[in-house]
């Protein structure tokens, strides 16, 4: 059993990687997704008119005390079919990391609950990106 396990992780691997280094690396902006769900305090499903994703929040860490408003503060700011743009920080577990801001505003989301008082920032200082800097993909 533990070799099937490893054989298909390895498999989701190769298969995610291609994703994650076209995603970083590309020259062409692409289209904005859409916000299809707010599964949890960190993780958002959005879609591209193609393809699902899996998106975890990159750089906040969310108190299980505050998860719940944490939810409840990302479903106002993103209601469902909410266009966004996603910069890429990496992968976990198949997961895409990404800082994620909804399209015609200042700030990303992680930025949005470190505000709020509802999460706490933990990038490294070198991986912050202030506010209204950095690439966008459109």
């Amino acid at each position: 059993m533990s070799r099937l396990a490893g054989a298909l992780l390895t498999i989701v691997g190769l298969l995610i990687a291609p994703l994650v280094t076209v995603l970083l690396w590309s020259p062409a902006p692409a289209a904005a997704a859409e916000v299809l769900q707010v599964r949890s305090a960190t993780v958002l499903q959005v879609g591209d008119g193609n393809r699902n994703y899996t998106v975890e929040l990159a750089c906040i860490r969310v108190d299980q005390a505050q998860e719940q408003a944490s939810i409840d503060w990302l479903r106002h700011e993103l209601p469902r079919r909410s266009r966004v743009n996603l910069r890429p920080m990496g992968q976990d577990n198949g997961v895409l990391v990404a800082k994620v801001q909804k399209l015609g505003e200042p700030t990303d989301l992680a930025s949005g609950l470190v505000a709020a008082g509802l999460a706490e920032s933990s990038c490294p200082q070198a991986l912050q990106v202030p506010a209204g800097l950095g690439a966008k993909l459109t």
